[in-house]
């Protein structure tokens, strides 16, 4: 018997950042799988909504479902096969900003910890010796000292230099300070959070086809929690 079509929810224009004939950049709410997964809880997704608009759109890198922000999507597949090969060079910059708790001591600094998949459903990695090379860069950006029942709080602006899954959202759990309301590697306390905060707030490169630079941008759609 034939499966049911499932329809596909309509696109939100809002999530629209930057379109053109070949290349379409989206801002990702948390909580949308970039792809459909197995089962129809899983079918909607962000390229399910993109292809009912333009059929012939992929997908060039993803986010988390949780994590929210910018997205790339090639009309073509020329542009498709240049922009993978951009982000496989590492010639896209790209910057996340998350919300943790504590301030670490250190106004930056470079995380090189190795990561590896622990479980499959639901996918859960870790750091592990023999697993892949991992690269985070971080910097503080604004902190809130403990105040009342408030723990310290701090917001720190990321560059991943590799692009491991789950790499952000570990690293920082390893080095003591878990993204608030991550339920899989977070404070139990802060589990019953809205979403987390990780948001995807920037990309820079070259248009691969045409040389010209951009630079792309989405605002962070949450406050620091203390606030």
């Amino acid at each position: 018997m034939a499966r049911p079509l499932v329809m596909a929810e309509p696109l939100d224009p809002t999530w629209i950042i930057h379109h053109c004939d070949d290349l379409l950049v989206l801002d990702k709410p948390t909580g949308l799988l970039c792809q459909p997964g197995l089962g129809q809880a899983l079918a909607d997704s962000l390229i399910t909504r993109v292809q009912h608009r333009w059929p012939e759109a992929q997908l060039v890198h993803r986010l988390d479902r949780d994590t929210s922000g910018l997205i790339l999507v090639a009309l073509t597949p020329e542009l498709h096969r240049a922009l993978s090969l951009l982000f496989a060079e590492r010639q896209v910059l790209k910057r996340y900003v998350a919300d943790v708790h504590g301030v670490p001591a250190e106004a930056e600094g470079v995380i090189e910890l190795p990561i590896a998949k622990r479980q499959h459903r639901p996918p859960l990695y870790g750091v592990d010796p023999a697993g892949k090379p991992c690269i985070t860069r971080w910097r503080r950006l604004e902190e809130i000292q403990p105040t009342g029942q408030n723990a310290a709080m701090s917001r720190l602006e990321l560059e991943p230099v590799t692009g491991r899954s789950h790499q952000l959202r570990v690293h920082l759990s390893a080095i003591g300070h878990p993204i608030f309301g991550d339920p899989l590697y977070g404070e139990p306390a802060a589990w019953g959070a809205e979403r987390l905060h990780l948001h995807a707030c920037a990309l820079q490169l070259q248009h691969p086809l045409t040389g010209r630079p951009m630079l792309l941008e989405a605002p962070v759609p949450f406050q620091l929690p203390c606030r």
